[in-house]
């Protein structure tokens, strides 16, 4: 499941479970159970090129990579991940994760 997914270009395993429960700081038994619908909803609120950044950066990769990949100097990519992570951090993101919210609204 979720094979070929931007995730797994750069992760081995589905763990972005975890990083995602790391970083929006929920606990993983809050989160949506179904790793597909959560996936879904981590796509929903990142861009493509965020959801890269994500799974790039959680892999990881080295910073002189990530800038090649997307072009961008020390300055572009430090703002990047700021907004990345800060973005993951906000509760209008954060709670969409939650599997009670799914429950509720049927995303």
């Amino acid at each position: 499941m979720l094979e070929k997914t931007v995730w797994r270009q750069y992760h081995d395993e589905n763990n972005f479970r975890e990083k995602l429960a790391e970083f929006t700081k929920l606990d993983l038994i809050d989160l949506i159970e179904d790793d597909k619908a959560l996936y879904a909803v981590l796509k929903s609120k990142l861009t493509k090129k965020e959801l890269k950044l994500f799974a790039m950066d959680t892999a990881s990769i080295n910073d002189e990579n990530i800038k090649a990949e997307f072009e961008y100097t020390d300055d572009d990519l430090e703002k990047a991940k700021f907004k990345l992570y800060k973005k993951l951090k906000q509760d209008k993101t954060r709670l969409a994760f939650r599997q009670s919210n799914f429950d509720e609204f049927g995303e």
